[in-house]
């Protein structure tokens, strides 16, 4: 399954963003600050992060600039942001200006995610051996 966080202080927009992600068949989890979202990153395994950039407390630029010094720095980060032209994009994989449409954001998530997971599907890692090659039974 494509695990994805989604920071965003503004309750529909993080909405709105989950919403078509799980109808995309990827799993979502959300966070209504950048200290959550850090939190939640770091106690989680994720293919993606979507956040917003202008946030009370730790911004977006703060979120990615935890993850590309994290031991998980090779997960994607997409800033979304209103003036995405005053944006320091370095930290960031992609930017998605708002407002957005539903294509747009899903062809940047497709593109991020692509051969990191796949929405629907399971890690190798979370499926039980004995499934994987089941023995006879005697």
């Amino acid at each position: 399954m494509c695990n994805i966080l989604v920071i965003d202080d503004d309750r529909m927009v993080r909405s709105l963003v989950r919403h078509v992600l799980k109808q995309h068949d990827y799993a979502v989890e959300t966070a209504t600050d950048g200290r959550a979202g850090i939190a939640k990153f770091d106690s989680g395994r994720y293919d993606l992060v979507i956040t917003d950039v202008r946030m009370p407390g730790a911004d977006g630029h703060q979120v990615a600039s935890h993850i590309k010094n994290s031991e998980h720095r090779e997960t994607p980060v997409i800033g979304m942001s209103a003036t995405p032209w005053n944006l320091n994009d370095h930290c960031f994989d992609a930017v998605l200006p708002k407002p957005f449409g539903i294509d747009n954001l899903m062809e940047i998530t497709r593109s991020l995610t692509a051969g990191r997971c796949q929405p629907g599907s399971y890690y190798a890692s979370d499926i039980p051996e004995d499934s994987v090659n089941p023995q006879p039974n005697t």
